[in-house]
């Protein structure tokens, strides 16, 4: 007699760290997804969906195909009943699962990236990719990380030995977040040009993105907090980041991708991500825009307890060598054909991490804990809002959590806020820095994990 195969609710967390990237963008306008299943194994997956327009329910099955993707095998629609509906599909993964279904052929020529495939020889390979190929704190972003590198295309040929090796981790670890980020926002991407890193089109408007980060400092810590602050904060803040920020956009500037065929006429992005230190990241975000407006704002409080904000002008900051660069990317010649800059302070490793928790991929002996800052939606607040929360599976963090678009006040082709849904948006009007943020806008963040097991026993 056969057994009964095991039939049961995924969380959607978990039905995206697997699906995210096979769902057609568009067809979230017609559809509204309600329920996940899977089988025991999660070999079969299915969605049970309500369609907008019909107010009837369809149900979608799942299997891996050859290049280890999840795609469509089965579609069944016009249920009436949602009840009906759900019968269907756990028959559905019944079936196949007996069939001892766990692949299908698509002959889809496109096979993604083994990012743990080792490329590189011991001495070159990055202490963070060791730890996240190895450690057993790091299961679940080694495990995120596999299944979005299913999806993902390597362009330059050489993204796995960059990915591992000390010069290239960090780039290529912010390019991975950059494609899951245009992904959950619907996006699609046009992933066939060596350059500018994305093409991204959504509502027949096309906006190149260019990739770029501050690259780690030769002395860097790796988790090695005391070194990072004996450093005089108050001139990374004011002076050194600044310059470190310029140094990468205006590299970028000078490509002039705007004279490409392909982007000429269309929005230009540049998405920068600050690796100069593993902590550096939490004191950067009033570096950049200081950088980019050029501007920084003043606060005080009025006899009624009333905030006002003032700016002055930055002026010029000042390199080792004395040489003075001014402030003000978004005033430099040509910077008009930037559209704007992307810029997140927690798109790191410690995101893949909860990203990996929450979709149920955590060890069930560790607990990691997430402490940060985010802003205050009190508009007479001067200081960011402190916060720690464990993570868990079924949290609610999504991958633009963290992301701020500053808009060039001074762009040939600005770009619509409402194309960036969910994120920071940042403009210069009057001389001030306007803000436009989610409910909870994390600054920086940084995961904390507790071994339970080893801790019980104190």
């Amino acid at each position: 007699m056969i057994s009964q195969p095991i039939i049961k609710q995924i969380s959607e967390q978990k039905f995206k760290a697997y699906i995210m990237f096979t769902k057609e963008p568009r067809l979230t306008g017609f559809c509204k997804e309600l329920e996940y299943y899977s089988n025991d194994n999660e070999t079969i997956l299915a969605t049970l969906n309500e369609d907008l327009f019909d107010r009837d329910f369809n149900c979608v099955i799942f299997c891996r195909d050859e290049h280890w993707k999840f795609r469509l095998i089965d579609l069944k629609i016009n249920f009436e009943k949602i009840e009906n509906a759900r019968d269907w599909i756990k028959t559905e993964i019944s079936r196949h699962t007996i069939n001892k279904v766990k692949t299908i052929f698509q002959g889809d020529l496109k096979k993604g990236l083994d990012l743990f495939d080792l490329k590189v020889s011991e001495n070159k390979i990055h202490p963070f990719f060791k730890r996240l190929n190895e450690d057993e704190h790091y299961k679940p972003t080694k495990k995120i990380i596999s299944e979005i590198s299913n999806f993902f295309h390597d362009i330059d040929g050489n993204f796995i030995e960059q990915f591992q090796s000390l010069n290239g981790f960090d780039s290529r670890l912010w390019e991975l977040y950059l494609f899951c980020l245009f992904t959950e926002m619907e996006f699609q991407l046009l992933r066939k040009y060596e350059r500018p890193d994305f093409m991204i089109r959504k509502q027949y408007i096309e906006i190149a993105i260019e990739a770029v980060i501050v690259n780690r400092s030769k002395d860097a810590s790796f988790d090695n907090v005391e070194r990072f602050h004996n450093i005089d904060i108050s001139k990374e803040i004011n002076n050194d980041m600044p310059l470190r920020f310029g140094s990468s956009l205006t590299a970028k500037l000078n490509k002039k991708y705007w004279n490409l065929p392909h982007v000429a006429g269309k929005p230009i992005i540049i998405a920068i991500a600050d690796f100069y230190d593993d902590y550096s990241m939490t004191i950067s975000f009033n570096s950049i825009s200081d950088y980019l407006y050029g501007v920084k704002h003043e606060h005080e409080k009025d006899e009624n307890g009333e905030l006002i904000v003032t700016s002055k002008q930055i002026g010029k900051y000042i390199k080792g060598n004395g040489t003075e660069i001014e402030s003000g990317f978004f005033n430099l010649p040509s910077s008009e054909n930037i559209s704007g800059v992307l810029f997140s302070a927690t798109a790191t490793i410690s995101k893949f991490t909860r990203m990996g928790i929450q979709a149920g991929f955590g060890v069930k002996s560790n607990k990691t804990i997430r402490y940060g800052a985010c802003y205050d939606q009190d508009q007479n607040a001067i200081d960011p809002k402190l916060f720690k929360y464990n993570v868990e599976e079924n949290g609610t963090e999504s991958w633009r959590e963290g992301m701020n678009l500053f808009h060039n006040p001074n762009a040939l082709i600005p770009i619509d806020p409402d194309l960036f849904p969910e994120i920071g948006h940042f403009t210069l009007i009057d001389n001030l820095i306007h803000s436009i943020t989610p409910d909870f806008h994390p600054f920086f963040s940084f995961n904390f994990c507790v071994d339970i097991i080893k801790d019980s026993s104190k």
